[in-house]
């Protein structure tokens, strides 16, 4: 029997389950080590009087098991106006393969559209050959031109305190 699978925005009592897809995906790309995020972080940054991004989860309809995610939120192209980052989106090993990246990628798509976004953007590791292979098959642009830079830390901080 083919399992199916449902989305829905992402509530407070998914953040749990939500932190453990977050590890699962940056153990996949080999860097579980960085995540220095916790439930209370994600609780009050997206669910607070000003949410800094939006959640949609992937529930199983045979479990209710959340067995995906899809973490996003608006930036602004001062080129083309607003657009929709895709932080994360991952469906749980053993749920792969059903067609359940396509079903939340589409999701996060209408919300980009809901928005009136100009486009929808993400990263994707250079090496992760089966997302970029998913990305090109849907004709989205999966670019190398763009370099990412960032400051953080110790860095970010004595930057600051020089202005």
């Amino acid at each position: 029997m083919e399992q199916s699978a449902r989305v829905r925005p992402g509530k407070e009592e998914d953040i749990p389950r939500t932190l453990e897809l977050i590890r699962e995906l940056a153990e996949y790309e080999r860097a579980l080590d960085q995540v220095n995020i916790d439930a209370q972080t994600l609780m009050n940054d997206g669910f607070g009087s000003d949410p800094a991004y939006g959640l949609l989860v992937l529930e199983s309809t045979e479990s209710d098991e959340v067995v995906g995610i899809a973490l996003y939120y608006q930036k602004y192209s001062t080129w083309n106006g607003r657009c929709l980052f895709l932080e994360d989106l991952v469906v749980t090993e053993h749920e792969r393969g059903k067609g359940f990246g396509l079903k939340l990628f589409s999701a996060v798509a209408a919300e980009a559209v809901r928005r009136g976004c100009a486009y929808m953007q993400w990263q994707v590791l250079d090496w992760n050959t089966p997302a970029i292979d998913f990305y090109k098959s849907l004709d989205a642009e999966v670019s190398s031109e763009w370099l990412n830079g960032r400051l953080a830390g110790t860095a970010l901080h004595r930057l600051a305190n020089a202005s």
